[in-house]
């Protein structure tokens, strides 16, 4: 009997461990997949959101600034409903208004053509619900690329 009060818990505590195993949960990587510059001037952007987590998130919202080359950065904001499966990404679009100073620095890689390059970079926060939680967080990104335009199609960087 004694022996019976011990071991039933220790079985109950061993089949606890049993339960699904946690996994592991890293902030996405976003970066601008495209850029089409829109004939009222805006840009539309193709945002590409990289999942780099173990299990599937469903991305809620994301905040946060472009910076193109060192210039004075503009808003990045877009709210939306994108569920990501594990090591996997999806694009979302959106537009925004350039300064003048992000439109000439544009306009300058675009006469080089396939040779121009672009700096930029993306940074802020993104609100997700990891598959094994409850609620969403926020997780910070930032990232650092080059957009370049694309051959025989103007007004596209990539």
């Amino acid at each position: 009997m004694r022996l019976l009060r011990w071991i039933i818990p220790v079985l109950l505590l061993g089949l606890a461990a049993c339960g699904p195993a946690k996994k592991s949960v890293y902030p996405p990587t976003l970066s601008i997949q495209q850029l089409v510059v829109l004939p009222g001037g805006q840009w539309q952007l193709t945002v590409r959101i990289q999942n780099n987590s173990y299990g599937g998130m469903d991305f809620k919202s994301f905040d946060g600034q472009l910076q193109v080359a060192e210039l004075v950065p503009v808003r990045l904001h877009a709210i939306f409903d994108l569920d990501i499966p594990e090591l996997a990404g999806d694009v979302i679009q959106l537009n925004v208004l350039p300064t003048a100073a992000m439109t000439q620095a544009l306009q300058a890689i675009a006469a080089k053509g396939s040779a121009g390059a672009l700096a930029y970079r993306v940074s802020g926060s993104a609100s997700a619900k990891p598959e094994q939680e409850a609620r969403p967080r926020s997780f910070d990104f930032n990232g650092n690329d080059w957009i370049s335009p694309v051959p025989g199609i103007p007004d596209t960087y990539r």
